[in-house]
């Protein structure tokens, strides 16, 4: 057994008869686990990397002053990146439009979208290879780049150069902080300290819109971007500080283990020597799985690609590029899959992992929930506009309803997984109350509803949704030692943009297809040209008063295809709950992980009180 770890009974000590598993449902009871399943947690704790021993190292040396130091650094950096995902959205069509290319827009936003999902198991890797501090280093210089670019930009391409590369540190401000708080936190108190530190969304879902409209009144598009290369440093200054500091003094104190030697046998590299550039080469792209990182970046791309461009080329799903790029996608996603499982030795998904129920069922709860929620959500903007007599103000807040809920209630599910010690119960709640909220919107879909019924749907939506994401989160960084928590982290998060982006593509293929039909059965007296119009302008809709025949019936259209929508999206609500009903009810308790007895800094639990009772 390696030293610092032990495996703990999965059971709190008022509930013997819930007996938990790991992985292939091996029963826990004591410190007894199948024997395959046991060595698979070892290997992954004798596998830790860098990144997560400078981690463990740095949390012995935390004081009272440096540790608030470090909650200070995660608050500014969750503020500025929700101020960020408040703002700069609005800036993009001023941006494109001042170079007379808006309808970029959509291969722009494509662009990112397929960073901010790649990158993360990339970053992930970065951040466990190196370290915390070095990954936020590297996130910010790309960010401060990103916009940088933007700001200076001359052409329309440049901006589009500048957003990938701002996606870059976007994503992984985003995925480091997840991680940060994983690290940091116990398992008692983590769903409250991962909602907490969206609670800026509540200020923000709201003065965003202000900010926004005022910099783009007074000082320009150019200037909204590039506040934000000033604001970011400045707010990550005291997080990166913080992490540097105390890896730096737990090297000085000598409390990183000194690395083991590996056998020429375990090694895939050919013989080289040690310190040439060619030999440090693989040593990086081994750990990094550098091979397994492109072919998931490729693999995903050109499956996700596809999704988001089917209905903007000519011919839609039956182009021959969409075709081959989806073909070759899933081509690339099986030769991972063989990769990861059979051949790297430091794989981005082990087959662990694959064989660990709680993840599994994470992922695919992420997936299934972002595809109903983009069925519903996608067009509920331009649904509101058309069928509702609301100013654009009202619209505006109305959309931000859901993710106002999702912060509260996300707050409410980490207070209630700290007292209950168990996160499964919050998270079938959740998703029951988050089918409940989406079935409504098959009677609320209608222009006879009232507002408050549709209020509601978006309340019950971001209800449900709070009290799954956060505990569908922790449950997954529960079912693994400390030493897979950001790869877990980065796959789970992945697996559930994949599903936003299918849901998108979903959306899209049923309102191409279904809408104009639609608008030709309801308005049969107009001619092509002006149903046409209609179904490419939602300002020329919505500029018909309430009880005009044609407004009248383009909302029946919009009532028609939104009932296809809602009813797909409420059927895929359903599995979900399944899953969750699947998953092992963790207990929570004063640990970094359920599955070894290791606390924060990496040490036994169960060792330590040994010692303490061995002192005389």
């Amino acid at each position: 057994m390696s030293a610092g770890y032990t495996l703990l009974p999965q059971t709190s000590p008022q509930d013997d008869d819930d007996r938990l598993s790991y992985n292939n449902d091996a029963s826990v009871c004591g410190a007894a686990v199948v024997d395959g399943e046991y060595r698979s947690v070892l290997a992954a704790e004798q596998d830790a990397h860098a990144g997560v021993k400078k981690v463990e190292a740095a949390q012995r040396v935390y004081g009272r002053y440096s540790r608030w130091c470090l909650f200070v650094g995660l608050g500014l950096a969750s503020y500025i990146y929700s101020l960020d995902a408040s703002t700069t959205y609005a800036y993009l069509t001023f941006a494109t439009s001042f170079f007379g290319e808006h309808s970029l827009i959509s291969s722009i936003t494509v662009a990112q979208s397929l960073i901010v999902a790649v990158g993360k198991p990339v970053i992930a890797k970065v951040a466990d290879v190196s370290s915390r501090g070095n990954a936020y280093v590297s996130v910010l210089f790309f960010y401060v780049l990103g916009y940088t670019v933007i700001a200076s930009a001359p052409d329309v391409s440049t901006i589009a150069g500048g957003i990938v590369l701002y996606a870059v540190g976007y994503t992984g401000l985003q995925l480091l902080t997840q991680i940060i708080i994983a690290d940091i936190t116990t398992l008692a108190w983590r769903g409250l300290v991962v909602s907490l530190v969206s609670a800026p969304f509540l200020v923000n879902a709201f003065i965003g819109s202000n900010i926004s409209s005022a910099v783009l009144e007074h000082i320009g598009w150019r200037w909204g971007y590039g506040m934000f290369a000033i604001l970011v440093p400045v707010s990550l200054a005291p997080l990166i500080v913080t992490l540097m500091w105390a890896e730096r003094k737990a090297k000085k104190l000598a409390l990183l283990d000194s690395p083991k030697p590996r056998s020429r046998s375990n090694s895939s590299q050919p013989s080289l020597p040690h310190g040439s550039m060619m030999a440090r080469f693989l040593r990086s792209a081994e750990q990094l799985d550098l091979v397994g990182l492109v072919l998931l970046g490729f693999a995903v791309s050109l499956t996700l690609l596809p999704l988001t461009i089917s209905q903007t080329v000519k011919g839609h799903w039956k182009n021959s590029s969409i075709i081959a790029m989806l073909a070759m996608g899933v081509v690339l996603l099986a030769v991972f899959a063989v990769w990861d499982l059979r051949y790297a030795s430091k794989p981005v998904i082990a087959p662990r992992f694959v064989r660990n129920r709680s993840v599994v069922c994470a992922a695919s709860i992420g997936f299934f929930d972002f595809m109903s929620f983009y069925l519903t959500f996608t067009y509920l903007y331009s649904f509101v506009l058309v069928v509702k007599p609301w100013s654009l103000v009202n619209a505006t807040y109305f959309i931000q309803t859901q993710s106002v809920a999702l912060t509260f209630f996300g707050i409410l599910a980490g207070l209630s997984m700290r007292f209950l010690h168990r996160y499964k119960y919050v998270l079938v709640i959740g998703l029951v109350v988050r089918l409940a909220g989406v079935a409504m919107m098959i009677h609320s879909r209608g222009a006879n509803a009232s507002d408050a019924e549709l209020v509601w749907t978006q309340i019950l939506q971001g209800f449900g949704g709070g009290f799954a994401a956060v505990s569908s989160q922790v449950g997954a960084q529960a079912s693994v030692p400390h030493a897979d928590v950001a790869i877990i982290t980065a796959v789970v998060l992945l697996v559930t943009e994949i599903g936003g982006a299918v849901g998108n593509a979903c959306a899209g293929a049923i309102w191409s297809n279904t809408m104009p039909v639609n608008l030709e059965k309801y308005l049969p007296w107009l001619t092509d040209e002006q149903r046409a119009e209609l179904y490419g302008s939602i300002t020329l809709a919505a500029s018909y008063p309430r009880g005009d025949p044609v407004r009248e019936g383009v909302i029946n259209a919009y009532d028609d295809t939104m009932k296809i929508m809602v009813t797909a999206a409420t059927a895929l609500s359903v599995v979900p709950v399944l899953l969750a009903l699947a998953m092992p009810n963790w207990y929570l308790g004063d640990q970094q992980n359920a599955i070894d007895a290791a606390d924060l800094t990496g040490r036994s639990v169960l060792e330590d009180d040994a010692e303490n009772e061995e002192e005389p």
